[in-house]
């Protein structure tokens, strides 16, 4: 969806959201950890997580998530205006077919989800009143309370914001988010987790992320410990539109099944980022191995694609850890032009065309399988979130040459942890395991920056969510630092470097400056502008990010500048 309204359409949504509530009796009291595990206990419980993983890997079902995709598309429209009253078209009818689907799957498993709705009063499209369909996975463990959110929009638009009349199937945008959520919760209400997890189908996202903002606040407001957010948008699809929004797709109706993008917010120090580095390390250390076809996951410099947002947002803007998953292909960039030909935001998003004349579709726009893949690989980051195992606290990283010293803390007693070290690129280089110590010596890059964080591992090898990075930054000499000792002010590396379709510029101060301004300038080899962007200069780590789009290459150079006046310079390249 477009993040900026037009000030035409902002008295459609001029009221906040309010008067909160779930249907589900006991749901709150669950999401706050107050009640007894008793009650939720399955029979016989699953908990190895290996197992889990295998049998997420071997259960989670192409068919089913073709059977659920098929039904929302049914519903010829979901616009968050669009009729509430009936049982077989518009938004009320979706919402309630969802829950209905919850409960099944509750049914099946033992009535261990907490099925319902979600809530929120807010005048949206001309309707006040809007939900989003729940399933509550209660943990085992309240004393030490956590929630794991899986999330997808269900809600569907055309061109105009609230045309509740045009056929929007919406499957691209956002069936295959929604019919991943729901293939999850009938997967994973069969295991037993320390923490509770969250599957939930936002309403609103395509007005202006309503749902998710409306549930963010409310968590927020009763404090309930939202540790993870898994948000799921334009998932299923493998084919690239002409015009999709940067970071791109290489060019019309190209394929990609093999590659899923995850996006997050920041880059040093970013509890997002250092999610979906999590999810990443997850996938390749329990499904990789014995995957079929595996995936090639790319964690993303941007929040999101250029001009866009989505449902992690909300949740990032209140302080919870959050990232979107996103297909590496998508048809159309939603700008609804006068040649606009793709399918995103249209009556052209459906499921598939029929090609032969015998009324049944048999080519697809959605590849199930790919969307399958996509939904395993966020429940078994799900289910390694969910087990809740404490994180350390890191205290120092240094570095002496090609050495990184770092030390921690283990409030809790483990005694196993994973140290993580990352220099120039989006993702760690390398994680390193070591038991019975606080502090190790470990090889890392001689010069350029380098981050470290550290996570603990419980008796049955799953990691905890890593700490925040801690920096350790050096002239190239062998003494140890952690700062710059030979200037106050200094350009790093940019991450990652060669780029992507963005990369982080990273400056470091070793205290505050008096200034009136500073920018950071972006030039091409012909001296032209490409970026000029005012920026802070704080004591510490500074970044700010740069987005070229899909498809250039070259040199660039860039600049720091204080007063107008060149405080550093340095060389990029790119190639994409």
């Amino acid at each position: 969806m477009r993040i900026l309204i037009t000030l035409l359409l902002l008295p459609l949504f001029l009221t906040a959201q309010t008067n909160f509530s779930l249907s589900h009796p006991q749901a709150f009291e669950v999401l706050k950890g107050d009640y007894d595990p008793a009650d939720y206990a399955a029979s016989q419980p699953i908990t190895d997580p290996m197992t889990v993983a295998q049998d997420i890997a071997s259960t989670v079902s192409p068919d089913s998530l073709q059977v659920y995709i098929t039904r929302l598309s049914q519903f010829g429209t979901r616009n968050s205006g669009s009729d509430t009253v009936s049982n077989s078209a518009g938004i009320g009818a979706s919402r309630r077919w969802i829950e209905q689907q919850f409960r099944q799957f509750s049914q099946t498993n033992e009535d261990r989800l907490l099925t319902g709705m979600f809530w929120f009063d807010q005048n949206i499209c001309g309707k006040g009143r809007h939900s989003n369909p729940v399933a509550i996975l209660p943990g085992t463990n309240p004393a030490n309370n956590g929630v794991i959110l899986i999330e997808g929009h269900f809600d569907s638009r055309c061109d105009v914001l609230c045309d509740v009349n045009c056929a929007a199937e919406g499957v691209e945008d956002n069936a295959t988010g929604t019919a991943l959520v729901m293939e999850l919760a009938r997967v994973m209400s069969r295991f037993s987790f320390p923490n509770t997890i969250v599957f939930m189908a936002t309403t609103a996202e395509e007005q202006g992320l309503f749902g998710a903002a409306a549930f963010a606040q409310f968590a927020q407001t009763n404090n309930i410990p939202i540790r993870a957010v898994l948000n799921n948008d334009v998932i299923g699809g493998v084919i690239c539109g002409e015009t999709s929004s940067s970071p791109s797709c290489p060019g019309l109706n190209h394929v990609d099944s093999t590659s899923v993008r995850l996006f997050s917010s920041g880059s040093f120090n970013s509890p997002h980022k250092q999610l979906a580095r999590y999810i990443k390390l997850q996938y390749k250390e329990h499904l990789l191995p014995t995957a079929a076809v595996p995936m090639n996951i790319r964690i993303m410099s941007p929040e999101d694609r250029s001009g866009r947002g989505g449902d992690h947002i909300p949740f990032r803007e209140r302080g919870f850890p959050a990232m979107r998953f996103t297909a590496a292909n998508e048809h159309g960039d939603a700008s609804n032009g006068p040649n606009y030909d793709d399918r995103q935001h249209t009556s052209d998003d459906i499921l598939g065309v029929d090609t032969d004349g015998d009324q049944v579709i048999d080519s697809f726009f959605v590849q199930f399988n790919y969307l399958a893949r996509n939904a395993i690989i966020n429940g078994n980051a799900a289910a390694s979130a969910a087990r809740a195992v404490p994180k350390p606290v890191i205290t120092t990283v240094t570095r002496s040459g090609g050495t990184c010293f770092v030390s921690w803390t283990d409030p809790a007693n483990v005694g196993v942890f994973r140290v993580a070290l990352r220099s120039l690129t989006n993702d760690w280089d390398t994680v390193f395991t070591v038991s019975g110590v606080l502090e190790g010596l470990f090889p890392c890059n001689a010069v350029g920056s380098v981050y470290a964080s550290v996570a603990t591992v419980d008796a049955a090898g799953v990691e905890s969510l890593f700490t925040g990075e801690k920096v350790a930054i050096t002239s190239g000499t062998n003494e140890p630092l952690t700062t710059y000792s030979e200037s106050h002010l200094k350009l790093l590396p940019n991450r990652p470097n060669p780029f992507d379709e963005a990369t982080w510029i990273s400056y470091w101060a070793d205290e505050k400056p008096q200034y009136q301004r500073a920018m950071v300038r972006v030039t091409d080899r012909e001296g032209r502008i490409r970026m000029e962007q005012p920026v802070d200069i704080n004591a510490g780590m500074n970044e700010v990010l740069y987005v070229h789009g899909y498809g250039a290459s070259g040199l660039l150079t860039c600049t720091l500048l204080m007063d107008g006046k060149v405080l550093d310079s340095r060389q990029m390249v790119f190639a994409n």
